[in-house]
């Protein structure tokens, strides 16, 4: 199922946008972005088949008035020559490389820098061609390849361990995993957990269709454990530290990577931006390795600097205290490391294929495509490397 390019809707004046929107959405469904990716909010947590098929219907086109909302409202007042990056609240080092504006310095241009919530949404205003490098998780980058959006995978922001876990509420009864069957649990559609969760429930032997698995982003998982709207969740920070007050982890993803299912995160960008603009793309992966060495080389000094605490926190919404706890829970890949077969070299191909062929299994694909290489491209972090 080839995806159509879709226009760019922020370019359009305000009635354009929404109409291209509305046209957009049947593309966006091309995405597979399983069961919707904005379907979320109080009225997914409603009971009844009816309000499911609802939610599931209307979520697609949410997700492409979502991304000309995201993009149209603010695109016009950014410099024309802006690099527009979509980033999500991860908690990693380059983020106090983000606040100190070295990204701008390297570029030489402005940056739009744009929060989202999840890859589903940077999928989708990836393909109305609303950012030109957006963070992603491994789901859904298998998600996009399978159905050949044209992006490559750049660098790996991180390996995923504890930095995700699912958790269930105390008082909830759950207190083994065979618990779930019939309990509510959010997490956001397409996305890292959303794999972890079904590779779990896989694991585990439980069939996913006995549990009720509702799509939210994490902003919407903290505001629904509080109403007492679910059961368990699947998220990460800060949402994870939000709820974890009143719950116990029942599983993690390093658990998960464990039994056959590891998940990453990765930057990915537009073929076509790449393809004119190398040296930006290069001097991206140069930046961001540079913050990851200045961690890595003594994470104890690092974390000692009350300045990077709170520009990580600043950026993400994270509580400074959480802010080591979480780093801890992933693997920060080197800039020399990142082209190497451990990752973008090889086994980064592996691993989209992996997630892909566990997504069809699930009905969640449509097919697995026979060459992931075109969506994996080393030979920026080769060049940032060589440059360093």
């Amino acid at each position: 199922m080839a995806i159509q390019q879709l226009p760019p809707i922020a370019m359009l004046e305000k009635p354009q946008a929404e109409a291209a929107a509305q046209d957009n959405s049947l593309k966006l469904r091309d995405l597979a972005i399983w069961h919707g990716t904005c379907g979320s909010g109080p009225d997914a947590f409603a009971g009844g088949e009816q309000k499911e098929r609802d939610t599931m219907q209307s979520s697609i086109v949410k997700a492409a008035l979502t991304a000309a909302a995201l993009v149209g409202t603010t695109l016009g007042a950014a410099a024309a020559d802006a690099v527009v990056i979509g980033y999500q609240t991860t908690i990693d080092p380059a983020k106090v490389a983000q606040a100190d504006g070295l990204y701008e310095k390297e570029f030489g241009r402005d940056v739009d820098w744009r929060k989202f919530d999840s890859g589903a949404e940077v999928i989708a205003a990836i393909a109305g061609d609303s950012l030109d490098i957006g963070f992603v998780g491994s789901s859904p980058l298998a998600v996009a390849a399978s159905n050949k959006l044209p992006i490559e995978t750049f660098f790996i922001a991180d390996l995923i361990g504890d930095a995700e876990q699912l958790v269930v509420r105390n008082g909830s009864g759950i207190e083994k995993p065979e618990d779930l069957a019939g309990k509510t649990v959010a997490v956001p559609f397409v996305s890292t957990t959303h794999y972890s969760l079904l590779a779990a429930l896989k694991h585990w032997g439980i069939d996913p269709s006995t549990v009720k698995i509702v799509n939210a982003r994490p902003p919407e998982i903290a505001a629904a454990w509080e109403r007492g709207d679910i059961d368990a969740a699947y998220v990460w920070d800060p949402a994870l530290g939000a709820i974890k007050a009143s719950g116990k982890v029942l599983a993690s993803s390093a658990e998960v990577g464990q039994w056959g299912a590891p998940t990453f995160d990765a930057w990915i960008v537009r073929k076509d931006f790449a393809a004119e603009n190398p040296a930006i793309v290069t001097g991206f992966a140069r930046v961001t390795g540079a913050a990851y060495a200045d961690y890595l080389a003594d994470p104890a000094k690092w974390l000692a600097d009350k300045a990077n605490i709170d520009k990580v926190a600043n950026l993400t919404g994270a509580k400074p205290e959480d802010v080591p706890v979480v780093l801890a829970g992933y693997v920060f890949p080197t800039l020399a490391e990142q082209a190497s077969a451990a990752y973008l070299g090889g086994d980064t191909i592996k691993a989209v294929i992996a997630t892909a062929e566990f997504l069809k299994d699930q009905g969640k694909i449509p097919e697995v495509l026979a060459d992931y290489g075109p969506y994996v491209n080393p030979a920026y972090v080769k060049e940032a490397a060589a440059t360093n």
